[in-house]
């Protein structure tokens, strides 16, 4: 990427609009674009008006159950649940039930982490190692010590950095490896070897509703739960045990609460979707093409760059992408979040691009959805938009 010319260094001209715009300007990072050919009258209106523990609810819950495992190729050995509060409700079970039992080992670099970070700190009061990195990179992944439980998350969905791979987690850990995978399941590779708990939401990759999250528990989870006694009290959202045995039906679509029936068969919508893509390889070809795409354009665009500093560990899903300081001499960040609240609400207007602002807790950024859900013609015609979008705003 070439910098700004001194001459054009902090100042800016509008530019023509773009005339072509995304078919589905939808590059919210949750909830995310639904699935291509999408529309209500398409879901299956059998269990709607049901109770979900009449034969047809429990039949789709299993049903969603199953489709989970097949499309992100769970193994039989690790059950999976659906639960409620979406990702943040499956996360909060894993660290309410199974911590305590060994030291803990907290990974934050990025908002949510930071937030599991704050749950196990203050809340749970258990003291932990707390491994940070700042918005862009990782922290030393190396100094992890397995013989404590690690709490992490796959993809950092604000700050658009991601694990590269599973090969930091050890075979030989004596505690549990504990992942919020909600911005990667369906768009990245998950280990689940390596992985003793996965939880996500319906509505990142797959573009289903919000409210409801999946736990997924290795045969180590499970012995855990089924052998520990946490010192603190659980809300009965949060019992996954009776009696020091793991209650089965949650894996079985007998779920904690009620859940939407609705949310439930557009959940199965976008699973069946992504089987006749042709599963998970599919779903991951779909995103990177996306980022691929956003990246040959980033790479030939002064004022911007990724906010993520190793293309290793460059998000295919949340992508962030910050103002290049060439671009914006002399803006703090409040000026600078400023400038991309208004080229968010230009690009509204014009409904070429909803929701691309960054999180409010990051550093001011774009924040442009690439999950398997988007298309790839869609992200080539909102890079014009966005060009215009900045010139336009920095011009005002």
């Amino acid at each position: 990427m070439t910098d700004l010319s001194p001459a054009d260094a902090g100042t800016s001209a509008p530019i023509d609009k773009p005339a072509d715009k995304p078919r589905r300007p939808h590059f919210s990072s949750g909830p995310c674009a639904k699935p291509p050919g999408w529309s209500p009258e398409k879901l299956p209106q059998g269990s709607l008006g049901r109770s979900h523990r009449s034969k047809i609810g429990k039949a789709r819950l299993q049903h969603a159950i199953e489709l989970t495992r097949h499309v992100l190729r769970v193994p039989a050995t690790h059950r999976i649940g659906i639960v409620p509060a979406s990702d943040t409700g499956a996360v909060e079970m894993a660290l309410w039930s199974l911590l305590g039992a060994r030291p803990v080992t907290m990974l934050a670099w990025e908002s949510f982490g930071q937030g599991w970070v704050t749950d196990v700190a203050k809340q749970l009061k258990l003291d932990p190692t707390v491994l940070t990195a700042p918005y862009g990179q990782l922290p030393d992944l190396g100094a992890v010590d397995w013989e404590s439980d690690v709490v992490f998350t796959w993809n950092g969905t604000t700050s658009g950095v991601r694990v590269p791979d599973g090969e930091w987690i050890g075979d030989d850990r004596q505690g549990l490896a504990i992942c919020d995978a909600t911005s990667a399941a369906f768009a990245q590779e998950l280990p689940f070897d390596k992985l003793d708990v996965v939880t996500f939401s319906w509505q990142k990759v797959l573009g289903g509703e919000g409210a409801h999250g999946i736990l997924v528990l290795s045969p180590r989870a499970v012995e855990r739960l089924e052998s520990y006694t946490p010192a603190w009290p659980l809300p009965k959202i949060f019992r996954l045990t009776k009696g020091g045995k793991l209650i089965e039906g949650i894996f079985k679509g007998e779920t904690i609460n009620t859940p939407s029936m609705l949310a439930v068969e557009d959940y199965i919508f976008a699973l069946e979707w992504a089987e006749l893509q042709g599963g998970l390889p599919a779903l991951m070809a779909r995103a990177d093409a996306n980022a691929a795409a956003l990246d040959a354009w980033v790479e030939e665009t002064p004022w911007i760059e990724h906010l993520a500093v190793d293309p290793a560990t460059r998000s295919n899903t949340s992508v962030c992408l910050k103002l290049a300081d060439s671009a914006v001499p002399g803006l703090d960040s409040d000026a600078q979040r400023a400038l991309v609240k208004e080229m968010e609400t230009l690009l509204d207007v014009e409904g070429a691009a909803f929701d691309i602002a960054g999180h409010r807790d990051a550093p001011p950024h774009l924040r442009i959805w690439c999950g398997a859900t988007v298309e790839t013609e869609d992200v080539e015609r909102l890079t014009p938009w966005l060009d215009w979008a900045f010139h336009t705003a920095r011009a005002a």
